[in-house]
């Protein structure tokens, strides 16, 4: 009984994006004031409205994402227990109508998502090893998102759908499939289907 009381204190995923929905559609929200208030969810919502851009079908959006996901990535397996941003980008955020809209896309499979996802395992989650896998893994992953791979934007940003909401809910089973998941992802489309440290190395050239 304990369990659930507690667990009913913590909005779910539905709950804070139907909150971040209401208001005037031209606000733009700052991502400083997107995560106050939030405690264990900051880094999966953080990565959840980093992932928004790869969602939106537009030829950059990977290329949007994928740094803010790096950046995430790198801060989980450093061990930080609170997401950093520098200035310039938590004074930005996505306009309130960006975040209707992908709340309206995502709202059926979160349904049903919601119905299996649950605080289970919680040390492959929040345990220091852990943590640094999963930010390796978003690290990776953030790194093929930002690159041009045709048709993968969604498929990436589907796999990071599930680090965010696995982090949200604390849910480990998750997280475990998310892990295999997003190894195999990057298995297949970073040496398989070409060398990632060569890709990584270009990628970075064409941002000097």
């Amino acid at each position: 009984m304990t369990a659930e009381a507690g667990r009913s204190r913590e909005p779910g995923i539905r709950a804070i994006l139907d909150g971040y929905a209401v208001g005037d559609a031209e606000d733009v929200l700052p991502l400083r004031e997107l995560l106050a208030g939030l405690d264990r969810s900051a880094f999966g919502m953080l990565l959840l409205l980093a992932t928004l851009p790869a969602f939106i079908p537009i030829p950059v959006g990977g290329a949007v994402s994928g740094p803010l996901v790096v950046l995430i990535g790198a801060q989980l397996a450093l061990g930080r227990h609170r997401p950093w941003l520098p200035d310039f980008l938590a004074r930005r955020g996505p306009h309130r109508r960006s975040l209707a809209a992908f709340d309206r896309r995502i709202s059926p499979w979160l349904v049903r998502l919601e119905r299996l996802v649950r605080p289970r395992l919680p040390q492959l989650v929040a345990h220091r090893a852990a943590m640094a896998l999963t930010g390796l893994l978003l690290v990776l992953l953030g790194l093929l998102l930002s690159l041009p791979i045709p048709l993968t934007n969604y498929l990436f940003a589907g796999l990071l759908l599930l680090f965010a909401l696995a982090l949200i809910e604390r849910d480990g089973v998750l997280m475990l499939i998310a892990w295999i998941s997003g190894g195999a992802a990057v298995t297949v489309f970073g040496i398989l289907s070409g060398n990632l440290a060569a890709m990584t190395m270009r990628w970075f050239a064409s941002w000097s």
